[in-house]
């Protein structure tokens, strides 16, 4: 009876990953737990969750792998530093206190963190893999491929910014690998910076900001910036960059580059701004291209799978999938940090201990990504109950009916289900709903709702069966990792010329609230599969024809999503949610305790 807990932690996206016999039993962030977005600190609340789930402390557990390999990030840091000296000299004090005290010993940090979860026996074997391992192996043993490529794209792990695999029954092979400071994600982390986002969280934004723009500066990216080769390997002129010794991304070379300093943060950005966003977006998915075809072309497979941040630009996955670059493609859903942790897992499975790994093409491993906590009708009856709010019991037979029809007349739902995602994206359990017919629905959603910026678009989820209606995209899309434009039957031509995010207010199709001003959507594909969820589209089809809703994450700006009922309750008090449906229980906001709803807009929130 074998356990192995994977954790990832101390950089960004800390979480944590229990395999039973080779199998996930459990895996979440520590975010959801410390409502920390991206939370670094070590797993402790994540670990506990995973090993309550399987009903066992951590003396039954084998062994504990860390994704990561310090040292060599540190070998990293020290050749950076003295490369640049006497560059970074203010960045190395500020950083050698935290290694010279902790990082280096990593081994006892983490000892003394297991020990506060109560271990009475000896610790578990304590084992290392590489950052890239771990991402490769988290894309690979999870996929329903027997045999795969396995592209790993990020920042940076200890030295390596991109990988190429072969992933083979148990087994995974290095092909090809770049080293830092040359990295594709470093490159669009520095027009998020430019843009006026917080690197590390504000990457997804620009990715939304992009279409509003236009690609002015693409040729000049490939100039100055980025020399891409005909394999899609790259190499950056660090001539315009600060990140290896810097506190910044970008120097002052980059903004006189660009023409421009970089926006302050969180100001709004002008076309200038936006014309950079699609720039390097273009950039990257063309350098993802590039890298995908070579792999397919030199290795002679075509089945792909991705991991590492850069996987997480569901545009320029969809265009894998449009402009058929490989034959089939599968995406780990956590495929940032947060996902090494499954990877590190799966690494000792299957390639330390050996285990045979069975795959059947079809299905993959990850059981939909809901691996989070669950909590039953009791508990959150007592939650509802203990804060003194009004609700009704939905009869099993009905639930999903009356909560479409809320839906049918306008309502936004918050939508609190089964176990948990894993992972960035909300999959229909943690989920804040509504009609994407309606004009108003994106604007009232950002700023009444999400507390957010005006341009960032809103996702559909669709019923698996008909998909294909409403998008071009011949692929199911079940962790909403992909865009895919809208079939021209339901778009509408834009009443008014406009330019800049003045676009925004211009409908595009007949689900205007869902679709970007590109007519493009990031889509996820319902099937029977999700219990939960898909009898309600089902429903919301059967009353206005319509197969499509809006699900946006169950949070609001600068808090990860929800975990457990009182996180939701706290979510949907504080902002303009109509109702909110928790398992069974629904409340209305009409209904509830005036007091505890002006207390409750009191909160303020964090800028993301």
């Amino acid at each position: 009876m074998k356990y192995i807990l994977g954790i990832s932690c101390f950089y960004h996206d800390s979480a944590a990953c229990l395999l039973h016999q080779g199998q996930i039993v459990a895996a979440a962030q520590e975010e959801r737990f410390s409502r920390v977005k991206h939370d670094a600190a070590f797993p402790l609340d994540a670990i506990r969750y995973c090993l309550q789930q399987a009903g066992i402390g951590l003396e039954q557990v084998s062994q504990v792998v860390y994704y990561d390999k310090p040292l060599l990030k540190f070998e990293r840091l020290l050749d950076t530093y003295l490369a640049c000296a006497p560059r970074g000299f203010l960045s190395f004090v500020r950083a050698m206190p935290v290694w010279l005290k902790e990082k280096l010993y990593l081994k006892s940090v983490l000892r003394r963190e297991l020990r506060q979860l109560g271990a009475t026996a000896p610790l578990p074997e304590l084992l290392f893999c590489q950052h890239h391992q771990s991402h490769a192996a988290s894309a690979f043993y999870p996929s329903p491929f027997q045999k795969a490529l396995v592209i790993c794209l990020d920042g940076v792990g200890e030295w390596v910014t991109s990988s190429i695999w072969l992933g083979e029954g148990n087994q995974l092979t290095a092909l090809q690998e770049l080293h830092f400071p040359h990295s594709l994600g470093l490159l669009y982390s520095a027009f998020t910076q430019y843009c006026g986002f917080r690197v590390n969280s504000g990457e997804y934004k620009l990715m939304g900001l992009a279409p509003y723009g236009e690609p002015r500066y693409v040729e000049l990216i490939y100039q100055h910036l980025i020399d891409v080769k005909a394999d899609g390997s790259f190499a950056l002129n660090m001539d315009y960059f600060a990140y290896p010794v810097g506190e910044r991304m970008i120097n002052s070379r980059f903004e006189q580059l660009l023409g421009r300093p970089a926006l302050a943060y969180d100001a709004t950005p002008d076309q200038h701004y936006l014309d950079a966003a699609r720039s390097v977006q273009q950039v990257t998915e063309e350098v993802v291209m590039a890298i995908v075809r070579h792999a397919c072309d030199r290795y002679g497979v075509r089945d792909i799978c991705l991991a590492g941040g850069v996987a997480l630009n569901c545009v320029a996955n969809g265009r894998l999938v449009a402009e058929q670059v490989c034959d089939r493609l599968w995406i780990q859903p956590a495929a940032g940090d947060a996902g090494g942790a499954l990877g590190a897992a799966m690494l000792a499975w299957f390639g330390h201990h050996q285990q045979p790994r069975i795959a059947d093409e079809v299905q993959d491993q990850m059981q939909l990504a809901l691996l989070g906590p669950e909590y039953s009708s009791a508990q959150i009856r007592a939650e509802l109950q203990q804060q003194g709010l009004v609700f009704t019991e939905l009869q099993a037979e009905d639930k999903y009916q009356q909560v479409a029809g809320l839906l049918a007349q306008g309502a936004v739902v918050g939508w609190f289900q089964g176990r948990m995602e894993f992972g960035p994206r909300a999959l229909g359990h943690r989920s804040i709903l509504a009609d994407p017919r309606c004009a108003q629905m994106q604007k009232t959603l950002n700023l009444k709702i999400k507390q957010r910026e005006s341009f960032r678009p809103f996702a559909p989820a669709v019923l698996a069966e008909r998909a294909q209606e409403f998008f071009a995209l011949a692929h199911q899309s079940p962790y909403m990792l992909l865009v895919a434009a809208l079939q021209p039957e339901h778009r509408l031509a834009p009443q008014a010329e406009s330019q800049g995010l003045a676009q925004r207010l211009q409908p595009r199709s007949l689900l205007p609230a869902i679709t970007h001003v590109d007519y493009s959507a990031r889509l996820q594909t319902v099937s029977a599969q999700h219990q939960q969820f898909y009898p309600l589209l089902k429903a919301f089809e059967q009353q206005t024809g319509c197969p499509v809703l809006i699900n946006t994450s169950f949070n609001v700006r600068g808090e990860p999503p929800v975990c457990s009922p009182a996180d939701a309750i706290a979510g949907f008090l504080a902002t303009e949610m109509d109702y909110l449906v928790l398992g069974d229980f629904l409340l209305s906001k009409t209904q509830q305790p005036h007091d505890q709803l002006e207390q409750a807009r009191q909160r303020s929130f964090t800028p993301d």
